[in-house]
């Protein structure tokens, strides 16, 4: 009778500690994450991590950090090598710019296959970008298939022509970057 006593007091112990190990081996903290799985990664919060930089002694160190930005529909989110590779993208990038949607080596790997379709969380970043800046970014893979210079020209005056009647008329970029948008966009089709 002791064995079966005693089983009946370990298995609900193990099972809650297994449960209280699991959320805290699992949960992804960009504080806690290192340098180099940093950028493009999503916390446990649905919070975007960004890699910083500051001044030590002289020497640059870097650190990650937990933004503002919230991605409603993605969480606990490293991106892959595979995806960083193809999407063109760098795991060392402090900040995250639209300025890399001007570089027509750049939008052709984002707007690739194999990074348009198989990586959300990095498009759903640059669609929010490109929103940013007036630009609908299945229409911008569209424009740089088949003219990637007319692409650019187009994105540059998206935002340099934003006139009154454009701000009036233009939503206001958010702070919060949803994947709804990349579900609600259609996929242009990529050759």
């Amino acid at each position: 009778m002791a064995p079966s006593t005693t089983i009946t007091i370990l298995l609900p112990l193990f099972f809650s500690l297994s449960v209280s190990l699991h959320g805290v081996l699992g949960e992804i903290i960009c504080e806690n994450l290192p340098k180099d799985l940093c950028a493009f990664s999503i916390a446990s919060s649905g919070q975007r991590c960004l890699l910083e930089t500051y001044l030590t002694d002289g020497t640059t160190e870097y650190q990650c950090r937990t933004s503002d930005v919230i991605v409603e529909r993605m969480t606990e989110w490293i991106e892959s090598d595979e995806c960083v590779r193809a999407c063109g993208v760098d795991r060392n990038s402090v900040g995250i710019s639209s300025d890399a949607l001007l570089e027509p080596q750049f939008t052709a790997k984002l707007c690739s296959p194999a990074c348009y379709q198989n990586c959300p969380n990095i498009v759903d970043l640059y669609f929010n970008l490109a929103a940013g800046e007036g630009a609908f970014l299945p229409d911008l893979c569209m424009a740089q298939r088949t003219n990637p210079h007319r692409a650019m020209i187009e994105l540059l005056s998206n935002g340099a022509a934003a006139g009154p009647i454009a701000s009036e008329t233009t939503a206001p970029a958010t702070t919060t970057t949803t994947s709804a948008h990349f579900a609600a966009a259609p996929s242009p089709a990529l050759v």
